[in-house]
């Protein structure tokens, strides 16, 4: 047995019941074929009934039957470890899911038992915020004022609110009872669903109120829920785990700790997103991130900076005045619009735990949405990130000076890690990035979508080769066994979406040009999200319209700018009506669809060129790269859950025996170019991991040294075109030549010879934008 304890890549599968555990077993000679070390499953507990993505967990105790059970799992670990693939599991510490109460284990004890049950103290819960009931906000409208509920009925030892059932605490009902009756009797209390708002008191998981948080830090809770996830450990089936939001935990170190106690030290990776220079905690067990600061990183080096100043006045002229354009600006107020809405509830609950007498404070409410708009990162782990803590104090008291005083008051008690405010406040401030930036800002910032992806900083346009080379270099000092990724469930939009996107930086006259003409005829009445919209479409296309429809309902809902997913005003449903015609224009009118399309072929090969050059950086770079289901060929995907759709294995099976066949396939739609790309980075990764041991840029001297990226990592020489168009533009590579060691070295993607020290990359990139070279003599 040679398996390895980190993963040299993996291979993400979302694991559902339309392909369940067995399905992924089947799978696993590909990916061994493929190159892939490790296969990557979705969550596999058992989740809500119908659940397409599993993080929403019903049963901590067995894995979900729906997805293939504990014999399915048993069935796929089988199979990876006989063909020496190791196996890492998505787990979901966070929350549980709690949309059908029934079928959630803990969750329907506590509404039966109230704060008797013995899984109450699992949840997050606020009993007296509540008047000692938990509230379930389901309600289509309020109560009336006698307690009757429209649609609401006792059925046997339930009560049924239409398709929602609840149970009846034993011994609170009486033959003749009428439901309200019976309802006031309960030690839950189903509540008007905008009450979610304002007074929830139970923590969710960001916004979502069927998934509600449990409490990990307590011992018990933690045995109870991992009970599982230790058996898959004891009995060998699983080899690491992916955790999913950690930051939504009150002591994510600790809680790391006890993982690394239960699984022996394994390899454990969390989905924590950093932002800007922030580091992952030293003293956390994790092997690192799930790489979405990779992800920023590789995009940026394929965007031209000369397009930032045309974009950014194209951004600012669509928002006439209306909004800010500057990124920091934005977020302020989107963040803060969340805290005083959709997350108005948590913010109360922390001024009830500032206050002596547990109400809240309309002040110190005031100032905690304030700070929480402000803080610059995703949370703090005190006493670990208190400067956060002040800078955002700093920022809030500038940008709302009449509550300095008030300002000073909470930060302080913020500061003591022990008070719960403080806890609780570090669980909150990453709610409110993640629904302000991820799920607004980012559909509301125009300049260039590839920017506005999970985990990067769109106030950081490009980054220059050395700039991008000083980052690898230090990903690999800081986590070598981190993982890398380019697309993933969350993703906005997949990478090679991404890829043909960035060459809008390379053609930024032509693009605001071709989106005036579509503005003009298919008007929207929203320049940002029409600048965004089109900017998708032409980067998917060519897609179904049902798929691009979805996209902009979505996209449009979640920028919450003209049409909200509540709030449906006639002005709303006229800007959706106006939208959907302008999707539907990309399929019916002959003028939209010749200029989508008269631009998709401007991009489409400088596309393909940028997908190939971030495919190898990532699949040779620093760290451990993921490859997401299906991303071995063009995957134009978009987000959740376009991301989720099925892939067709049997298509890539039949293109890579033609790869392994030593086919070198051209660069075009079938996507074969990328899958010999990944085939070979991922074999070579995997077998000849000493040619993987540093990183160093490689010397590139010539008139267009700034169209490429070369490096050194050990012995395997990586070097891969940027900014295609410009360079056409220029005459191609003239004399340009990347410096290696001398002596004679083979393109593993194409088997061509290259002899000395000084590489002419108009031959050695003749055929692909790319090239992996090994040493002549190397055994390959």
């Amino acid at each position: 047995m040679t398996r390895r304890d980190h993963p040299r890549s993996t291979y993400r599968l979302q694991i559902r019941e339309a392909f369940d555990l067995d399905a992924a077993a089947a799978v696993v000679p590909y990916l061994r074929d493929l190159g892939a070390d490790w296969v990557y499953l979705s969550p596999v507990l058992e989740a809500e009934p119908g659940s397409d993505h599993g993080y929403d967990v019903v049963d901590h105790s067995r894995v979900d039957p729906a997805r293939g059970g504990a014999a399915g799992l048993d069935a796929l670990s089988t199979a990876a470890h006989d063909a020496d693939l190791g196996v890492l599991v998505d787990i979901v510490p966070n929350h549980v899911g709690v949309a059908t109460p029934k079928a959630s284990v803990w969750w329907w004890d506590v509404l039966t038992h109230g704060r008797e049950s013995r899984w109450a103290e699992a949840f997050d819960v606020d009993w007296a915020a509540g008047g000692g009931k938990l509230l379930l906000p389901v309600l289509g409208e309020p109560a009336a004022a006698d307690g009757t509920i429209e649609g609401l009925e006792v059925v046997g030892d339930e009560l049924h609110y239409y398709e929602n059932v609840y149970p009846i605490a034993p011994g609170t009902a009486a033959e003749g009872d009428d439901a309200a009756a019976v309802h006031a009797r309960q030690s839950y209390e189903l509540v008007h669903w905008k009450r979610a708002d304002t007074d929830l008191n139970y923590r969710r998981f960001f916004a979502v109120n069927t998934l509600a948080g449990i409490r990990v830090e307590i011992p018990r809770v933690f045995d109870e829920s991992h009970v599982e996830i230790g058996r898959w450990f004891r009995e060998g089936l699983v080899d690491g785990l992916r955790v999913d939001h950690p930051d939504g935990l009150a002591d994510p170190g600790g809680y790391l700790d006890r993982l690394a106690e239960l699984t022996g030290g394994a390899h454990v990776l969390v989905e924590k997103i950093l932002e800007g220079d922030e580091r992952l905690a030293e003293d956390w067990a994790t092997d690192g991130t799930t790489g979405y600061d990779a992800l920023a990183d590789l995009d940026r080096v394929f965007v031209d900076p000369s397009g930032a100043e045309a974009l950014g006045a194209l951004d600012s002229r669509l928002r006439d005045g209306e909004g800010p354009d500057d990124w920091h600006e934005m977020i302020l107020g989107t963040k803060r619009g969340i805290a005083d809405g959709i997350l108005g509830s948590e913010i109360r609950r922390l001024a009830r735990l500032l206050s002596d007498d547990g109400r809240a404070d309309d002040r110190a409410d005031d100032a905690l949405a304030e700070l929480a708009a402000a803080f610059p990162v995703y949370r703090s782990y005190l006493p670990q990130g208190a400067e956060h803590l002040d800078e955002a104090a700093e920022v809030a008291t500038a940008h709302r000076p009449d509550l300095a005083a008030t300002i000073a008051e909470v930060v302080a008690v913020l500061h003591d890690a022990e008070h719960p405010a403080a806890v609780r406040f570090q669980q909150t401030s990453g709610m409110v990035m993640a629904k302000g930036v991820e799920d607004t800002a980012f559909y509301r910032y125009s300049r260039l979508a590839t920017l506005t992806e999970v985990g990067a900083d769109p106030a950081e346009f490009s980054l220059t080769p050395a700039e991008f080379h000083d980052r690898q270099q230090l990903r690999l000092a800081e986590r070598p066994f981190g993982m890398t990724t380019l697309s993933t469930h969350d993703t906005k939009r997949s990478a090679d979406v991404r890829a043909r996107v960035s060459v809008l930086a390379e053609v930024p006259e032509e693009w605001a040009a071709t989106l005036e003409r579509l503005r003009s005829l298919a008007p929207v009445g929203d320049g940002p999200f029409e600048n965004i919209l089109w900017q998708t479409v032409v980067g998917a296309w060519p897609a179904s319209r049902e798929r691009l429809h979805d996209y902009a309902e979505k996209a449009s809902r979640e920028a919450s700018s003209s049409t909200t997913w509540t709030d449906r005003t006639p002005e709303a449903e006229a800007f959706e009506e106006r939208m959907h015609a302008a999707v539907d224009a990309a399929f019916d009118d002959d003028q939209v669809r010749h200029e989508v399309e008269r631009i998709v072929d401007v991009l489409r090969p400088a596309g393909w060129s940028n997908s190939l050059g971030v495919a190898l950086l990532q699949l040779t770079g620093p760290g451990s790269p993921d490859v997401y289901q299906g991303g071995e060929l063009w995957d134009f995907s978009l987000v959740d859950p376009d991301n989720r759709r099925e892939v067709d294995f049997e298509a890539r099976r039949r293109l890579l025996a033609d790869v392994v066949a030593g086919t070198v396939p051209p660069v075009d739609e079938t996507g074969a170019a990328k899958l010999l790309v990944t085939h070979r980075a991922l074999t070579l990764r995997r077998d000849r991991p000493e040619l993987f041991t540093r990183y160093a840029p490689l010397p590139v001297l010539g008139e267009r040294r700034d169209h490429v990226v070369a490096a050194d990592r050990g012995g395997a020489l990586v070097v891969a075109t940027r900014l295609p168009v410009s360079l056409e533009q220029a005459g191609g590579w003239d004399d340009t030549v990347v410096l290696t060691r001398g002596g004679a070295w083979v393109d593993v993607l194409t088997g061509r010879r290259h002899e000395g020290g000084h590489v002419r990359l108009a031959e050695l990139l003749e055929t692909y934008p790319v090239a992996l070279l090994v040493p002549a003599d190397s055994q390959v």
